[in-house]
């Protein structure tokens, strides 16, 4: 969705809330114990690591996503 600009003229900012708004629906953005999977910093590098990459390294991206939102991440 950030990578997409998916609100027109490069608006990164509305995708990547919605990207956290999804993690926060899908109990991935918190630990069982509260605390934030990732620091807040960690996150902002994340989306903008998706939204200057390159089409062709989307399956790269996902496979980061995934493994950094896992418990152990």
């Amino acid at each position: 969705m950030i990578q997409d600009h998916p609100f027109g003229d490069g608006n990164k900012r509305i995708g990547t809330l919605l990207f956290l708004e999804y993690l926060r629906r899908a109990g991935l953005l918190l630990r069982a114990n509260g605390e934030p999977r990732l620091a807040d910093n960690a996150m902002v590098a994340l989306a903008l690591l998706i939204a200057e990459s390159e089409a062709g390294q989307k399956d790269l991206n996902i496979r980061l996503v995934l493994n950094l939102l896992e418990d152990g991440g």
